[in-house]
């Protein structure tokens, strides 16, 4: 069912951390709404890469239209800001059509990026950053390379705790914030994130409980390798993708680049791959603890999502 003129702009999130079920349950809720989907996942926006990412197959991109998965080759810069302009105009197009946007991805900063756009107050000095890269630099040569998010842990926990050690990028970027601007990158986000959303947003997050996501985890992660993640991770590789593209540094392939090097067994990737994916999950759920009206469910909960759904579309369920 097609929405109401005056329900256009209606925004379903569908959210939580990796491996809770989200492209299956945003395909049929879309599919019971009349929606269309938006990615918001950053490393599904990727050609090619897509046994590591669990891209939405084509059996369920073939049942309502998918946005924004597949838009540049790895070795092509994305981020947040691109995001959020070509996010917006899929949305556009959605509106215009009268079905609602069900934006669908863990990702947190594209999720807030689509909502509320991204944070204004920018650092812009160079000399910081390459001071900044340069200490990086060296505590990697002195093998330490820790370092500059234990910097960040004392500066700023609450961003430490959701950025990986091994997150060079992020962790630079937080450090500029609190040196740069003299206040916590997290309190800066927090006073901008989820504030004069866009759109009448339901931001549901799915997460079935860590006992359960973990065994979920597990249960993917032998799915992916049994479907072909290595043979993807050389295919990229013998194409021209190498393991320094960002890309290329995320859960999987990174643990698949040692084993194509011979570095590694794919038993001993595999558990790695487990464990870092766990760990992630946990990051994601601290992001998502800060959003003040997300709806919580398991997604077991189908027929109390489905409501949730609908009453805040105001039409009942219906087939497209």
């Amino acid at each position: 069912m097609a929405l109401d003129p005056q329900e256009r702009a209606s925004v379903v999130v569908v959210t939580g951390p990796t491996a809770a079920g989200k492209s299956e349950l945003a395909v049929e809720l879309a599919e019971q709404f009349g929606g269309e989907i938006v990615n918001a996942d950053s490393m599904q926006v990727y050609r090619y890469l897509d046994i590591g990412t669990a891209k939405p197959g084509p059996a369920l991109r073939a049942r309502v239209p998918h946005h924004l998965l597949d838009v540049v080759t790895p070795d092509v810069l994305y981020n947040a800001g691109r995001y959020e302009r070509e996010a917006q105009a899929a949305a556009a197009t959605i509106h215009d059509r009268r079905h609602a946007v069900f934006l669908t991805g863990g990702t947190g900063l594209y999720i807030q990026a689509f909502l509320s756009g991204l944070i204004e107050a920018e650092v812009h000095d160079p000399e910081l950053r390459r001071g900044l890269e340069r200490e990086a630099e060296r505590a990697r040569k002195e093998g330490d390379p820790d370092r500059l998010h234990r910097r960040l842990a004392k500066m700023d926990p609450a961003s430490a705790a959701t950025i990986h050690p091994h997150d060079l990028r992020r962790t630079l970027r937080a450090l500029e914030i609190c040196q740069g601007l003299g206040i916590p990158a997290s309190q800066l986000r927090g006073e901008h994130r989820f504030e004069q959303r866009r759109y009448p947003t339901l931001y549901l997050v799915l997460d079935p409980g860590r006992r359960a996501l973990d065994e979920r985890i597990e249960k993917r992660t032998r799915a992916m390798i049994d479907a072909g993640l290595l043979r993807e991770a050389r295919w990229l590789r013998d194409h021209g993708y190498g393991p320094e593209m960002r890309p290329l540094q995320a859960i999987g392939y990174r643990h698949m680049a040692a084993v194509v090097d011979g570095l590694d067994t794919l038993e001993n990737a595999a558990a790695a791959m487990v464990r870092d994916t766990r760990r992630f999950a946990r990051r994601q759920r601290t992001w998502f603890r800060g959003v003040s009206d997300a709806v919580w469910f398991d997604p077991r909960q189908e027929e109390a999502i489905q409501k949730a759904v609908d009453n805040f579309l105001g039409h009942p369920a219906s087939g497209r």
